[in-house]
């Protein structure tokens, strides 16, 4: 009974309604002052079916070009397996609040269902997740050096640009730390756990502990993986997927009659990965409103109505290239998961190996 009032508000059904609060203040208010809704239909019916295609064809290139990555990080990952987990997954985390961490549950149940061990799956997970906030803390960086060049990086876009390479430096040195010893594994592993512990303690739930031990585990679980699939190919395959996404939102801004003097490629890049930073704060599920309204707020600024109507409707054929195409893909890849059962091999539950604790100094 004590502890309803304090817990009420992680609920998922209050997030839910937040979200879908959001949701509808930003279509409903906010972008509308953007763009008129009449005027960005009449900007995306008046594309070419020629246009069209070759939107759905990146599109789906993009949907693809995830897997190999997935495959890089996980070698006992077929590329058929990681299509059907992906998208599922994806449809999951961009429709349910909270839906990133369903879709772990789901991509874990999944490639458990395969054969896949847990502690594999885990481990996949979290070094494709550390190169992923790589990219996309350096590609800000990347955009602003590109802006510079060109004479047009504002205030604003240096001072973003600085705080993301501040993270970026941070969290490449803690994973430098990580992988360089058993021992600075460890301090990696109990320094987290204290930060996770902190927040956990305001939250009034029991701290975490054992992080010393995963974290050295963790480590020579990467460097066999890295032996065998070296960091290069992640590397390359990460950085293909995110421009991927990016080369979804330039194609769809060029169709739509937005030229490259009027938003500059370079500028696209800038608005783009400066989004995506802002988008992995779980508001709403995918980012949904918050990348619309922030996209065409970022790349309409100054620029005459007409031009502002056709980024407008860019940005919506982007998102519905990414944001919703997935969704159905991923519940038929679902159903199929689950009526198909030649690709099931069990294994039982399989945790992070256990190591006595190191010492303190």
């Amino acid at each position: 009974m004590s502890a309803s009032p304090s817990r009420w508000w992680r609920s998922r059904w209050v997030r839910g309604g937040v979200s879908l609060a959001v949701v509808a203040l930003i279509f409903g208010f906010f972008f509308p002052r953007l763009a008129d809704y009449g005027a960005v239909w009449e900007t995306i019916t008046d594309m070419t079916p020629l246009e069209l295609a070759t939107l759905a064809a990146v599109a789906l290139w993009n949907l693809v070009s995830y897997w190999p990555m997935l495959t890089a990080v996980q070698p006992s990952l077929r590329m058929r397996e990681a299509a059907v987990a992906n998208l599922s997954s994806t449809a999951v985390s961009n429709t349910m609040p909270g839906g990133g961490a369903l879709a772990i549950g789901v991509t874990m149940s999944m490639q458990r269902s395969w054969g896949h061990p847990v502690a594999e799956t885990t481990l996949a997970m979290v070094v494709s997740g550390v190169w992923n906030n790589f990219v996309k803390l350096g590609l800000p960086v990347v955009a602003l050096g590109l802006l510079a060049l060109h004479g047009k990086a504002g205030a604003g876009l240096t001072v973003a640009a600085t705080i993301g390479l501040g993270a970026l430096v941070v969290v490449v040195g803690l994973f430098a730390l990580l992988l360089r010893s058993d021992h600075l594994a460890a301090v990696v592993g109990r320094s987290t756990a204290r930060a996770a512990s902190a927040v956990l303690r305001v939250l009034r739930r029991a701290p975490v502990t054992g992080w010393d031990a995963r974290a050295v585990a963790f480590r020579g679980e990467v460097i066999t993986l890295l032996t065998r699939r070296d960091d290069l190919r992640i590397t390359i395959t990460s950085l293909v997927s995110h421009l991927s996404l990016f080369l979804v939102l330039l194609l769809a801004l060029r169709h739509v009659g937005v030229s490259n003097d009027e938003v500059s490629w370079q500028l696209v890049l800038a608005a783009f990965s400066f989004v995506r930073l802002v988008s992995a704060i779980p508001i709403t599920p995918g980012g949904l409103g918050l990348v619309e309204l922030g996209l065409t707020a970022a790349l309409g600024a100054g620029l005459p109505e007409t031009t502002r109507t056709q980024i407008a409707a860019a940005v919506l054929v982007y998102r519905a290239l990414t944001w919703l195409l997935p969704i159905p893909l991923g519940v038929g890849c679902w159903m199929f998961w689950r009526i198909n059962t030649s690709w099931r091999h069990d294994v039982p539950i399989a945790r992070w190996p256990e190591r006595s604790p190191l010492p303190a100094g």
